[in-house]
């Protein structure tokens, strides 16, 4: 059987997701979509979630940090590799004003270092990557350059594409909604200490 990790750009799913769908379909199980997309001859051995937890209200803290919880509980090959925000000073040039941002940090890194090592350490004999960003083209090259025996195929999420990925890998794939809507996490989770996670009301 070939081997196959997956690794989840999640704010690229996140966005893809919300553009074509809107919330709906945010309680995505990682797992079970990941393995809809693989072949009869391959095997799923994990599934590597990049993302940073948000920074801008208490609601959506709660809605990412219960999402998380109920995906690592309900999905065993599932685990998540957190980047961080940045915080960032504004100022209006014309009145003054300031105001606070937080920027995005780490992801891109974090997937390209861990698709790297794993290429090198022989976890994987094809590479899922579900993303668009072309950004993660110099670490696929690297994988090709250390590895070329290994394969990395790109899986596009909705209303996400990208020319110059699509050339760096071995080959390519859409996500399309058919697959997503039947991988969905149940609409209420357990914690193995007895928590209960319940999908947010208004991801419907």
């Amino acid at each position: 059987m070939v081997r196959v990790a997956a690794y989840v750009d999640g704010f690229n799913l996140y966005y893809g997701l919300k553009a074509a769908h809107g919330r709906k379909y945010l309680w995505l199980d990682l797992q079970t979509l990941t393995a809809s997309l693989l072949l009869p001859d391959q095997t799923l051995e994990h599934v590597t979630y990049f993302t940073a937890r948000v920074r801008n209200t208490t609601d959506s803290e709660q809605r990412q940090s219960d999402y998380l919880n109920a995906l690592v509980n309900h999905s065993p090959l599932v685990s998540v590799v957190s980047g961080r925000y940045q915080e960032k000073h504004r100022q209006c040039r014309n009145c003054g004003d300031t105001w606070t941002v937080y920027e995005e940090k780490e992801t891109d890194v974090n997937i390209a270092a861990i698709l790297i090592e794993d290429a090198v350490r022989d976890r994987y004999d094809s590479a899922l990557l579900i993303s668009a960003d072309s950004d993660l083209c110099p670490a696929i090259r690297a994988v090709k350059r250390l590895r070329p025996e290994k394969r990395v195929i790109a899986a596009f999420p909705p209303s996400r594409h990208s020319a110059d990925l699509k050339r760096a890998v071995d080959g390519h794939l859409y996500i399309g909604i058919d697959k997503v809507r039947r991988a969905q996490l149940p609409a209420t989770v357990f914690t193995r200490a007895g928590v209960r996670l319940d999908r947010p009301k208004h991801w419907t």
